[in-house]
């Protein structure tokens, strides 16, 4: 019966439940709140949001939608309600911790069993019901997206790359990192990854393999329906995903250049011109690198127990001693050179015309899964010059769009999942609300 009901239209909805009481005592209602349901219009003052089980039944107003009675009613008066946000860039494998050599040594046996799944609930518990994870083990990767699927364990409904493709392994990464030789090579790769059930395919220093070689894995990928993440951090790494076709683009660059070369530029034009292939994407990562001086100089990020959650005690001293000396850091010896690079690269990148994505690379050093998302927002509105509006549908409908499920998820209409967050206050006027979500709903259950 439900989901016959989720079809009718609002009026007749509300008439069906009121015959009903024991269907309607199976519903939620968020009744009151500033609705910005991530299509880009105005928000809706006073609305009404009906949850049946897992999904959407009707949006409205107070003055349009009435609650039926028995409806669990969710008070949002004062608050801003969106869709639950997505992080298109994280790493659940990594807490913040400094120092990667001994992370990766010391800890891979506990990805799977402790580490991933404290990550991917600090995520939830922030607001984040969908994230993008773009490197860790594969079995490991697997796991932990189905077992949150199956509701063995909270976090957002992940999606997984398994471990990295690139021309050559670092040393002591080879658990996450797999090389390729050759093209039969590539393509064997991405096949096993693909048949492993994974859900994109990350590359990276693409610039470093046969240009022969990046194609076989882009086409290779695309011929399983799965996207492809590209690092985009130098120029010939651009070139060589544009020459490719990958779907998207990841972080604004690794050096201190003030700016796209020109014919990076035109390449990215002529790119976003050809409509018939959709949007091109990129995943800036700038908060990370913006907000380093801050965070070395003022340990609130870093002293706050937020990130603590779901890890042992061992670990989370671990970590704070990794990054006892956050100034003498070889990760960040460049970032703050990098930091006035970063307005005027997101300025181009939007006059080409690409889609931009909300994506943190969560879980690098300092960067925390538990602030990460909210914080890379702040910076987008407070420091980019991002309409506020614009930046929630980065962190919402583009995404889904990117991973062919807007059907599904990423605004909140009618038939799709019941992804929902709230906040206390307007966050179109102040986004860095969003740093103290009070509603967390997923798939219809309330974990805040």
């Amino acid at each position: 019966m439900h989901s016959i009901l989720r079809r009718l239209p609002a009026v007749l909805l509300v008439l069906a439940l009121s015959s009903s009481a024991v269907t309607a005592a199976g519903f939620k209602a968020l009744v009151g709140g500033t609705l910005i349901d991530g299509y880009g219009s105005h928000p809706i003052r006073n609305s009404v949001v009906l949850i049946d089980g897992e999904r959407i039944a009707a949006v409205g107003t107070v003055e349009t939608l009435a609650v039926p009675e028995g409806a669990e009613v969710i008070s949002t008066e004062g608050m801003t309600v969106l869709p639950g946000l997505w992080d298109m860039h994280v790493h659940l494998m990594i807490n913040g911790h400094a120092d990667y050599a001994h992370w990766d040594k010391t800890y891979p046996d506990q990805f799977a069993s402790v580490i991933m799944p404290a990550s991917a609930h600090q995520l939830l518990l922030a607001g984040v019901t969908s994230a993008r994870d773009l490197g860790a083990p594969l079995e490991d990767s697997i796991s932990v997206r189905d077992r949150i699927n199956a509701g063995e364990i909270p976090g957002p409904t992940m999606y997984m790359s398994g471990p990295f493709i690139q021309h050559e392994p670092y040393p002591g990464t080879e658990l996450f990192r797999w090389g390729v030789s050759g093209t039969a090579d590539a393509r064997a790769k991405v096949k096993k990854l693909a048949e492993a059930g994974v859900d994109v395919i990350k590359l990276i220093d693409q610039d470093q393999m046969t240009i022969d070689e990046v194609k076989a894995v882009v086409d290779e990928a695309h011929k399983h329906g799965l996207t492809v993440a590209a690092h985009g951090h130098r120029p010939e790494e651009i070139r060589r995903g544009l020459a490719a076709g990958v779907d998207n683009f990841e972080h604004t660059g690794l050096a201190t250049a003030p700016d796209y070369p020109d014919d990076v530029m035109t390449m990215l034009k002529e790119r976003t011109a050809q409509m018939n292939r959709g949007p091109l994407y990129w995943t800036p990562t700038v908060e990370g690198l913006f907000n380093y001086d801050y965070t070395r100089d003022n340990h609130e990020k870093l002293d706050s127990s937020s990130w603590h959650l779901g890890l042992p005690e061992k670990i989370i001293l671990d970590i704070k001693q990794s990054f006892r000396h956050p100034d003498r850091l070889p990760y960040f010896q460049i970032t703050s050179d990098r930091k006035p690079t970063l307005k005027r690269k997101i300025s181009q990148l939007r006059e080409a015309g690409v889609k931009l994505l909300v994506g943190t690379d969560s879980g690098i050093p300092m960067k925390f899964h538990s602030q990460s998302t909210w914080n890379e927002l702040d910076i987008w509105v407070r420091e980019m010059g991002i309409p506020p509006i614009e930046a929630i549908r980065s962190a919402t409908y583009w995404p889904a769009k990117l991973m062919g499920v807007e059907e599904e998820v990423g605004t909140i209409s009618e038939g799709k999942y019941a992804d929902i967050i709230a906040v206390q206050g307007d966050a179109l006027r102040y986004v860095n609300l969003l740093q103290r979500v009070d509603v967390v709903i997923k798939h219809g259950v309330q974990y805040k």
